[in-house]
């Protein structure tokens, strides 16, 4: 099992506002959809309750919350991100895609990150991706998207993979 943290975040870590995105980006997500479409998707209760169509489309949807009785179409409810990773343990790729808490607990056991890091900053955002240890993840790739037409703010694609920390 490959646990894989996939985030879009601004200079400063930015990942949202009230529960919304910050930016409109549809090359992000392309990148989104084409590296999570036939996986396990990981996501706590608002990140859930900010997709515009509910249970995310090809894609085994995983919603953790505290609430007991809580059930949601198209989902498996789930109250912790360990309890997620143990019922899920077969399958080979689990894409955890946010909010800041679940980002923050799934960091230590990660291990890839695909981050896009958005080129500006938002001073408005009030939700953040916890900050990563540069000793704990190398850069494997990197691509760097000029903003267009469709696109208004430049980023760069990243792919982290963690060291292996050698004692």
């Amino acid at each position: 099992m490959t646990i894989s943290i996939i985030v879009a975040a601004g200079k400063n870590n930015e990942i949202g506002q009230r529960n919304r995105l910050l930016w409109r980006l549809p090359e992000d997500m392309k990148r989104f959809r084409d590296l999570t479409t036939g996986h396990v998707v990981v996501m706590g209760r608002k990140t859930f309750a900010s997709l515009p169509k509910g249970a995310l489309p090809n894609r085994t949807n995983v919603v953790i919350s505290r609430d007991k009785d809580l059930q949601l179409d198209n989902c498996t409810v789930l109250h912790s991100l360990d309890e997620a990773l143990v019922r899920f343990n077969g399958e080979d790729d689990i894409f955890i895609i946010g909010g800041a808490s679940i980002y923050e607990q799934a960091l230590p056991v990660a291990d890839n990150i695909f981050l896009t890091r958005v080129l500006s900053a938002f001073p408005e955002a009030d939700s953040f991706f916890p900050e990563m240890n540069p000793e704990e993840w190398q850069i494997v790739s990197k691509e760097v998207f000029s903003a267009d037409e469709k696109n208004p703010f430049s980023c760069i694609f990243y792919e982290y993979k963690r060291r292996i920390l050698k004692i």
